[in-house]
């Protein structure tokens, strides 16, 4: 497999990092004129945090609620937002908070500067033109958003990512003070989301030894910050979100995201718990990791949510399995070139049904 893939061009990693961010603008606000939009998860407004962030007067703040799955309506709102406020294109788009958010910052960069809606764009290298200059920083460890050539929308018709080289950051800050807040829960539902990637990673057909080495390296970096709370855990779950990403850059996830998108598009919930209540169901698939995955639960004292599709209605069922089945590298990592032998839709509704 030949891919000639793009990374982080800039990183920095630290304690304290997130003071720099305006160091990091500078640059950009040199130029006449020059405006940035802020893009933070509205958690943080009226907080300590937001009080933090070098916003002047010519800048446009938007708060952005994320408690529902990001959509191309909402990508589609902001990026409206954004051109009403100048007439010129900003000169960064900083997101600030977690996957979700990070998601709505490179989609709307991408929006700026191409047509349509970004539901056009749901799809595999379908960007042609450059986004604008864009700054991810994460509030939450575990999506690999911060590293991915992707930002996960719900469309239309389906849940599928913006997946293109375009996508990427341009600068990252990784400060593990900003994860230090997040719910216990929740920071266990994202740090599972980086857990998964790599059991999906490791077990994939497409696996090399550039997947490998980043793959390998965050499994055991997730194992050690939830079954030994180690003190550092902050900045080891942020160091793991980051490999996982980089491990399925040059790879890719499997069964588990695969299914857990159909999950998403019709019930609505939230990535991190859908990709728990979906690995769950997947000890046929992914033995060993099913069972980390459980002793992590134990550990940590998470009980999934049951039932989640029972009694579901047969048309929407029938959704689920359509938007699932629109991810074939997905399927073909975790099962081969022939999976959709594999793979049948009766197959994938009794898993669903399991939820």
């Amino acid at each position: 497999m030949f891919r000639n893939f793009k990374t982080v061009p800039r990183i920095a990693f630290g304690r304290g990092s997130f003071n720099r961010l305006e160091d990091v603008l500078q640059e950009a606000r040199r130029e006449n004129g020059a405006f940035m939009a802020f893009l933070v998860d509205d958690v943080f407004k009226d907080t300590p945090l937001a009080r933090r962030i070098p916003q002047k007067e010519t800048d446009l703040m938007l708060w952005v609620n994320v408690d529902e799955e990001p959509t191309t309506a909402h990508v589609d709102d902001l990026t409206a937002r954004v051109r009403r406020f100048s007439k010129r294109l900003p000169t960064a788009v900083v997101g600030i908070g977690g996957g979700s958010t990070m998601d709505l910052a490179k989609a709307v960069s991408l929006m700026l500067t191409n047509p349509g809606s970004a539901s056009d764009y749901q799809g595999w290298d379908l960007i042609q033109r450059p986004a604008v200059y864009h700054v991810g920083v994460p509030t939450l460890s575990g999506t690999g958003a911060e590293v991915s050539r992707t930002t996960v929308l719900i469309g239309p018709e389906r849940k599928l990512g913006i997946n293109s080289d375009h996508t990427v950051f341009d600068q990252i800050l990784l400060d593990p003070d900003l994860t230090a807040s997040a719910p216990a829960d929740q920071r266990f539902y994202t740090g599972m989301d980086c857990f998964i990637h790599c059991v999906e990673s490791l077990s994939g057909t497409y696996l090399n030894a550039f997947s490998r080495a980043f793959g390998e390296k965050a499994l055991d970096l997730c194992l050690e910050v939830f079954l030994q709370a180690a003190s550092d855990a902050d900045e080891k779950l942020m160091m793991a979100s980051y490999f996982g990403g980089m491990s399925i850059v040059y790879s890719q996830v499997g069964v588990c995201h695969a299914l857990s998108y159909g999950l998403s598009f019709i019930l609505g919930i939230h990535h991190g718990i859908g990709n728990s209540i979906v690995f769950n169901q997947l000890e046929e698939f992914y033995p060993e990791g099913v069972r980390q995955f459980r002793q992590m639960m134990d550990t940590n004292g998470i009980a999934l949510p049951k039932g989640q599709v029972a009694g579901i209605e047969d048309e929407k069922l029938e959704k689920m399995v359509d938007v699932s089945l629109t991810l074939d590298p997905l399927w073909e990592n975790a099962l081969g070139k022939d999976w959709k032998r594999i793979m049948t839709r009766d197959r994938i509704k009794d898993l669903y049904l399991r939820m």
